[in-house]
């Protein structure tokens, strides 16, 4: 699956793979499906979406200095993926860091961050995942990691929309993103 977004972004979010109900059915990350629903209306109220919402990949919906890719590009057995479906991904997720490299990346669960510090080659032990940690890259870029925003972890209170929208507006803030982005 594609990333989302502008290639010149700032920001890239790093998802874990297509959901079964909704990247992998529009092809476009995080819409249609659960955890797109807090994803994209966070990302709206802090400058990076031009509306709240995706349903469909027709929906109109623009981001602004971000871009969203996941770790895994099919949608994994059981839609969790697997060690060794990361291991076979990353070099896809290290070409889109060469490539288009982001002042910041935000990592969405533990798959991510650890699929992004694999396609820099850093060192996963000096680098600990936790919601809300910061990381300097020695790269220049900044690592921020959240728990993932899938239905389990927000109907189990892990992940609760006032600590999703802390990380993304201290995201905001470092970008100089302040209000939300009109409907066009």
């Amino acid at each position: 699956m594609p990333p989302f977004g502008d290639r010149n972004a700032r920001l890239l979010i790093v998802g874990l793979a297509p959901g079964m109900h909704g990247a992998n059915r529009t092809g476009r990350p995080f819409t249609g499906d659960h955890a797109g629903i807090l994803l994209y209306r966070t990302l709206h109220k802090h400058g990076f979406a031009n509306h709240p919402g995706s349903v469909e990949p027709d929906d109109g919906l623009q981001l602004r200095d971000c871009r969203i890719t996941n770790a895994v590009k099919c949608l994994p057995p059981q839609n969790k993926p697997l060690p060794d479906e990361v291991l076979r991904c990353n070099r896809f997720l290290a070409a889109e860091l060469a490539t288009y490299p982001p002042r910041l990346i935000l990592a969405l669960g533990r798959v991510g961050h650890t699929a992004v510090l694999r396609a820099l080659e850093l060192r996963q032990g000096e680098f600990a995942f936790a919601h809300g940690a910061q990381h300097a890259l020695p790269n220049g870029m900044r690592l921020v990691d959240s728990f993932h925003c899938s239905r389990y972890n927000t109907q189990t209170g892990r992940l609760t929309e006032a600590m999703f929208d802390a990380v993304l507006r201290d995201i905001a803030a470092a970008l100089g993103h302040t209000a939300s982005l009109r409907s066009t």
